[in-house]
């Protein structure tokens, strides 16, 4: 019976945090459950492995014990101490710099294993684990992921969906204030477990989808206003388009393109305080007139001439 790197198993460091850990199992478990590997003796084993490995490192006191132990669990098992107690007496001799050697007979160890655990977990932790030896362990189901499209509407405005997963409809509320790659948590409604294990969770990614009059940037939208070349030098109104509709926006005298005028609370709801929202920010673009007529010409050259005059009288 060989000693098992549980690290190895869920592709994590020995470093790993718990978080880390929990991650990389559910990783694994949605690739390797049952219900998507049916009559897949590789992936159940996988399966029972990965699981294996996870009862360990999840747990705070066996990961210390088989982070201490390690490969040294047969001489460990020989003395019949107490684990902490072996492992003082290890580093006391690792000290001494003496090491120590196990002359027994590994194979009088394998006989303790369960139908669900290796005779390695069962020979360094017992017969606990999700079961009792000799009955079959219950495994939790595997977590769910899917994305959801919405628009910037339903984002700014909240909305309801109904949706169906695993054969079974949901309804889910998306409040006000939601953003893109926002996870939502349904638990419970994930892979269902195995043996009477717990169920998965599903988890909902929200994806707002482009709206071509704003762009968002945290709670405030950001919108590219055309604004005419009078307009822009004599000053005036446009109108601008909001979420809650169309408004009038005064254009300051002598705008130029670039100039951003602050729509204060026509923004996003902020997801933590829906009744606060951002701010709409209007970035006006100077258009230029084109296909002049003759007269149109003359009265810009008229323009021009008054202007140059002005600049030398100035100087």
């Amino acid at each position: 019976m060989n000693y098992k790197d549980y690290y190895k198993t869920l592709g994590v460091s020995k470093d790993a945090t718990a978080k880390d850990i929990k991650k990389a199992y559910r990783k694994l478990a949605a690739k390797y459950h049952p219900d998507k590997n049916p009559d897949d003796k590789t992936a159940e084993e996988k399966f029972k492995e990965i699981n294996e490995a996870n009862e360990v490192l999840s747990d705070k006191e066996k990961r210390e014990k088989y982070d201490t132990i390690g490969s040294n669990w047969e001489a460990y098992q020989n003395t019949g101490d107490d684990w902490r107690d072996y492992a003082n007496q290890a580093n006391q001799r690792q000290n001494q710099r003496n090491s120590y050697s196990y002359q027994g007979n590994p194979s009088g160890f394998s006989g303790q294993g369960g139908e669900d655990f290796s005779s390695f977990f069962e020979s360094f932790f017992g017969a606990g684990g999700q079961g009792a030896r000799g009955q079959r362990a219950a495994y939790s189901g595997g977590d769910t992921q899917a994305e959801m499209p919405i628009t910037l509407l339903e984002a700014y405005e909240g909305s309801k969906r109904t949706f169906e997963i695993h054969n079974e409809k949901l309804r889910i509320t998306i409040k006000k204030g939601a953003y893109d790659g926002q996870q939502l948590k349904i638990k419970g409604k994930g892979q269902q477990g195995v043996q009477g294990g717990n169920r998965g969770d599903l988890y909902i990614i929200l994806r707002v989808q482009p709206d071509a009059r704003f762009k968002r940037s945290a709670d405030n939208l950001l919108h590219n206003a055309p604004v005419d070349l009078y307009t822009a030098i004599l000053g005036g109104k446009i109108e601008v388009p909001t979420l809650t509709g169309t408004v009038k926006v005064t254009v300051p005298k002598g705008s130029e393109t670039g100039k951003t005028l602050r729509l204060r609370g026509k923004g996003m709801p902020k997801y933590s305080k829906p009744t606060t929202h951002g701010d709409l920010l209007v970035k006006l673009n100077v258009t230029l007139p084109t296909k002049l007529t003759k007269e149109e010409e003359d009265l810009f050259k008229q323009l021009q001439d008054l202007r140059e005059t002005k600049t030398a009288n100035a100087n």
